[in-house]
């Protein structure tokens, strides 16, 4: 199991019970823009309060890493159980990391 290192802008996930690493890497980025639209829109609509439920799962579905990963079914339950104001924390991480970068 691996362990989120917030530095690399990656956050933890508990899916199952089990702990799973979000990381933004490149490759899950550019699935997620193919799915979700620009990653500035997402990081505004995110601002404004406007982001959805399916949107911020789908982001961490693409971020997941290890395996097996979870079905995205079963990362929108985590989230869903989490509460969309605990899913903030993780969100917040990945786009930090999105906009900021290594520095």
């Amino acid at each position: 199991m691996s362990v989120a290192n917030p530095l690399r802008g990656e956050a933890e996930l508990v899916i199952g019970g089990r702990r799973h690493v979000l990381r933004p890497t490149f490759e899950a980025l550019v699935r997620a823009e193919e799915e979700l639209g620009s990653l500035f829109a997402l990081a505004e609509r995110a601002g404004a309060g406007d982001l959805r439920l399916a949107e911020i799962a789908a982001l961490f579905a693409h971020c997941l890493t290890g395996t097996p990963e979870p079905d995205r079914q079963s990362v929108g339950e985590a989230v869903l159980r989490m509460g969309v104001a605990q899913a903030v924390k993780p969100l917040r991480i990945l786009l930090s990391q999105i906009f900021a970068g290594d520095g």
